[in-house]
């Protein structure tokens, strides 16, 4: 790309594409509908291009491409800065959008502009643009897609909300029940194609698949309705789709197991508030390792410690590590939860032999622990 500028344009070329966007559950929602695709498509190995690893911005995009020129369908994780020019320069055939979180607030600011980013974004992509497939749940989403030409909504179910207070379009504070709602103006929750519910997804018209998958908790079953709806866009059958994603256990290290000397530990990642919200409830190990930084990768801001709700760790004791441990104590002062501060993650992770330890952590350190466990 310093070579040529226009280098990931011309990769982006004559290729189907599928892109997937939103602030929690990118790289485990590609690797879902990778496996999909994968499943129901003749030589994948040859046709079939994706960056797996989660390199989402114009780099990381450019270099999965440039490593298979002659691939005819590209499924990109897409960070949701790059989504306008994906839009622009990819043409994708269906376009993803998971959910909106505040996440690495010293880069995104205010989640609304991103919204926005999109909405013009499709806009000016008109009835060339993308079939949208869209979480109904999140105001901002539905808002964001309210300019596509075609929009599949997937219920996914109860979840994060808490950067879901205003109505987007007019400021409003919504109505949250069993659907959500604006009481100032038209937008509303969506009637869904798809709803998650446990284990199964439902079309509307009745229809049942059953989601039998290896990557725990309910955000991931939401993560797989979404990843069921683009597969069928791209013209998978939704049995050979949940075929593939049934394989897909650790995507880039989420909830892999490894050994770290005497310790065995299940690696866990977290962003941000919503992420952590999801991610505590599957750890269950005493003591429980959470492993903090803050620099460029992870986001510099560590205010929303304030807003994960850590008091749900009470009668558990905590080991903090990573360069911002200490910050993290202080939450958890706070919050009356036992703990101690172990700055380095070896020495944190060590000495629990003969049970499962789950350590929930941030990007930086997260990457630290899947090359220390020999996953990277």
């Amino acid at each position: 790309m310093q070579v040529d500028p226009d280098a990931l344009a011309k990769l982006l070329r004559n290729r189907r594409i599928a892109a997937v966007t939103g602030t929690n559950g990118k790289t485990t929602t590609t690797h879902l509908l990778t496996a999909a695709i994968r499943q129901g498509t003749a030589d994948p190995d040859r046709r079939l291009v994706t960056n797996a690893d989660g390199a989402n911005l114009y780099h990381g995009i450019a270099s999965a491409l440039g490593e298979q020129p002659r691939a005819d369908i590209a499924i990109l994780e897409t960070d949701e800065r790059v989504v306008p020019s994906m839009l622009r320069d990819g043409r994708p055939e269906v376009l993803v959008l998971l959910n909106f979180s505040r996440d690495q607030m010293d880069r995104n600011h205010e989640i609304k502009f991103l919204g926005r980013s999109w909405r013009e974004a499709l806009a000016e992509a008109g009835e060339d643009g993308p079939v949208v497939v869209a979480n109904s749940r999140d105001p901002l989403v539905v808002w964001a897609a309210g300019t596509a030409r075609k929009t599949i909504w997937v219920d996914t179910g109860a979840g994060w909300n808490q950067d879901a207070a205003l109505c987007p379009e007019c400021g409003a504070v919504l109505v949250h029940e069993d659907r959500w709602d604006c009481p100032n103006c038209e937008l509303t929750e969506p009637q869904a194609e798809y709803r998650v519910d446990g284990d199964e997804v439902i079309e509307r018209d009745g229809t049942t698949w059953t989601l039998d998958l290896q990557v725990p908790g309910r955000f991931n079953r939401a993560n797989a309705a979404q990843a069921l709806a683009a597969a069928r866009v791209m013209g998978i059958d939704p049995k050979v789709a949940l075929e593939g994603m049934h394989e897909v256990t650790s995507p880039a290290g989420r909830y892999a197991t490894t050994t770290f000397g005497d310790t065995t530990a299940r690696l866990l990642l977290a962003k941000n508030p919503a992420g952590w919200a999801e991610s505590l409830p599957l750890a269950q190990s005493d003591p429980l390792v959470l492993a903090i930084d803050a620099v460029a990768a992870d986001g510099k801001d560590v205010s929303w410690l304030w807003d994960v709700d850590y008091e749900q760790l009470r009668g558990r004791r905590v080991v903090c590590t990573g360069p911002r441990a200490l910050d993290l104590a202080v939450r958890l002062d706070y919050a009356g939860v036992e703990h101690i501060v172990q700055p380095d993650l070896m020495a944190a992770i060590s000495g629990h032999p003969g049970m499962l330890l789950d350590v929930v952590s941030t990007y930086t350190p997260f990457q630290q622990l899947r090359k220390l466990g020999g996953l990277a």
